[in-house]
């Protein structure tokens, strides 16, 4: 296999995705840290005989001799990201990654040409990028793949995704335009248009010739068009002959240069990346040369959180990229009673709940999902609903089974966002018990201004790209129930975030320890808070409507004779 991964696309979303994080000396790192770790994840997923990170060479390609106002619409690269480009190539060679830049044309048009050759070779390709445009490589012997959001595309998916199989990508392109290359689309006419069009006359060329056929104003701005449509057409085309570019099978990959990588993280403060730069003598022999670094963000004494970061990156945090073997699901009495006895040894347990309604006092389980150690999770189906589905436990017998660990203080339980399903037990008269930390409620006191969903927590914090909702429910009209989502995926994805969970808290929890102000607001505020809204929510609280009613008349009132102010002031 040869993997081909799109540095230049990748380096962007690494920079705009994750948040500014710095060394101590001020340095931004942010870039440096996420393609890093994104090259880290590719090693692991895909053993590739061959490999290559393609990278835009500065300066004008020959779109820009085509048109001019190619790619004019985009700012210059901001100072903070030039900095992180040349440490970021010399960590990508250290790591025995072949790193290639071509003057000239763009790093698509390498990537093209490469995969074409590859194939002509008999090599399987793999692509990792976030360029749709890329879409148009697809076929029986190349995919794309996504690492941000786990998403991987063969034809059929390419259709799936974009209504248009990967030959016709180019077509579809010329004709809703490309707003990130500054290439100009028909006017109003969307991918629904684009597809319908492509679907009724075959290709681009089937549209032009049958334009005066369409009908309202989208004909009309279609036929206004027609002029720019070959151009735009070969702009969104990516080069598949590109001469004097290395064979594939040159592409090996080399043995990491420890000397340059331990000097890239220590400046750099990767601290948990260098336990497994440094040679074998001076390593840390009870640290795993696997777990990569937990970004740290520069001390400022206006920021208590931020130095709090930078200390706990001294702490070995859960390895992000660390293998899922582990991952079980129950489907029988004997494996239910297993995981018991794991759960009412463990000192700790994350504990998760997957569920039929996002409204906490509506929905009902369809499965629950337990995690005792990093990568050790297990999921249980209770409500999937389906052809072909392996039996399940019985709800309400499991359920009971449950209750004596559910229901016991004395067994600590961490969840992420806590109250949800404590409502969720409630609404099957199970009161929970033993919760002792909340992931969400860790991250709200320590970066509040920042997401504190599970996915940007283990995208921020573990450098993972989680399985995501809407890859397996879809979204919009088309969207189903978890409860029928295929078992296996369901499985790996509830079992992954009760594996998250519990690495997240051994990762943030450290930190708040660290601080004994934010610690206080954790232990003493924030979690009795959590259990006082439970109870509010689960009860309701008492209104006096006579009284909101005179209320609302006075402040009727009050906003006639403001306006009147306003227009007299006016």
């Amino acid at each position: 296999m040869l993997l081909l991964v799109d540095g230049s696309s990748y380096l962007y979303r690494a920079y705009h995705g994750l948040p500014d994080l710095r060394n101590a000396a001020g340095e931004p790192t942010g870039a440096i840290y996420g393609v890093l770790a994104m090259l880290r994840r590719l090693e692991s997923d895909f053993k590739a005989d061959y490999r290559a990170v393609v990278f835009d060479a500065k300066g004008k390609t020959f779109r820009d001799d085509w048109y001019p106002e190619y790619k004019a619409n985009r700012p210059p690269m901001p100072e903070d990201l030039v900095c992180q480009i040349e440490p970021l190539h010399r960590a990508i060679r250290a790591s025995g990654w072949p790193l290639l830049m071509e003057s000239g044309v763009e790093a698509d048009d390498v990537i093209g040409t490469l995969a074409q050759a590859a194939v002509a070779a008999g090599l399987d390709v793999m692509v990792s990028t976030g360029d749709k445009d890329m879409a148009q490589l697809v076929g029986p012997q190349v995919r794309l793949v996504n690492t941000m959001s786990n998403e991987t595309l063969d034809r059929d998916a390419v259709i799936a995704k974009f209504g248009v199989p990967p030959e016709r990508i180019v077509d579809y392109l010329a004709l809703i335009g490309d707003s990130v290359d500054n290439v100009p689309g028909v006017p109003r006419c969307g991918p629904k248009t684009a597809c319908k069009w492509l679907s009724e006359y075959d290709d681009l060329a089937g549209v032009i010739a049958n334009a005066d056929r369409i009908k309202g104003v989208v004909g009309e701005n279609l036929r206004g068009h027609l002029a720019f449509l070959p151009l735009g057409q070969r702009l969104v085309t990516i080069r598949c002959d590109l001469p004097d570019l290395p064979a594939p099978t040159s592409l090996h990959p080399t043995a990491p240069d420890q000397t340059i990588l331990q000097q890239i993280y220590e400046r750099y403060e990767f601290r948990n990346w260098l336990r497994g730069a440094r040679p074998a003598a001076e390593a840390n022999p009870v640290a795993s040369a696997e777990t990569p670094a937990t970004p740290t963000a520069a001390p400022a004494p206006a920021e208590p959180a931020a130095a709090i970061q930078s200390e706990a990156a001294d702490t070995p945090g859960p390895a992000p990229d660390a293998h899922r073997s582990h991952y079980q699901t129950l489907l029988d009495w004997p494996a239910l009673e297993s995981w018991l006895a794991k759960l009412d040894t463990a000192p700790l347990v994350a504990l998760d709940c997957e569920t039929t309604s996002l409204s906490s006092l509506d929905a009902r389980l369809v499965g629950i999902s337990f995690a005792v150690a990093p990568g050790e999770a297990a999921y249980l189906p209770l409500g999937h609903c389906g052809p072909d589905l392996p039996q399940q436990l019985p709800l309400d017998p499991a359920l009971q089974r449950l209750r004596p660990w559910l229901e016991n203080p004395a067994r600590p339980k961490v969840l992420q966002n806590a109250k949800y399903d404590q409502h969720v037990f409630a609404n099957h008269g199970i009161a929970l018990a033993g919760i002792a930390h909340d992931t969400l409620l860790q991250s709200y006191v320590l970066e509040s201004d920042k997401g504190h969903d599970l996915e940007q927590l283990a995208s921020r914090h573990l450098g993972l790209a989680t399985i995501s909702y809407t890859e397996l429910c879809g979204k919009g009209a088309k969207q189903i129930g978890f409860d029928q989502v295929d078992l296996e995926r369901a499985a790996a994805y509830a079992a992954e975030d009760a594996d998250l969970t519990w690495r997240l808290n051994a990762l943030l929890l450290p930190q708040l320890g660290a601080e004994a102000g934010l610690q206080r607001v954790y232990a003493d505020i924030e979690l009795p808070a959590r259990e006082v809204l439970f109870q509010m929510e689960r009860t309701g609280v008492l209104i006096d409507s006579a009284l909101l009613q005179r209320h609302s008349h006075e402040l009727g009132q009050k906003l006639l004779e403001l306006e009147q102010e306003a227009y007299q002031l006016a």
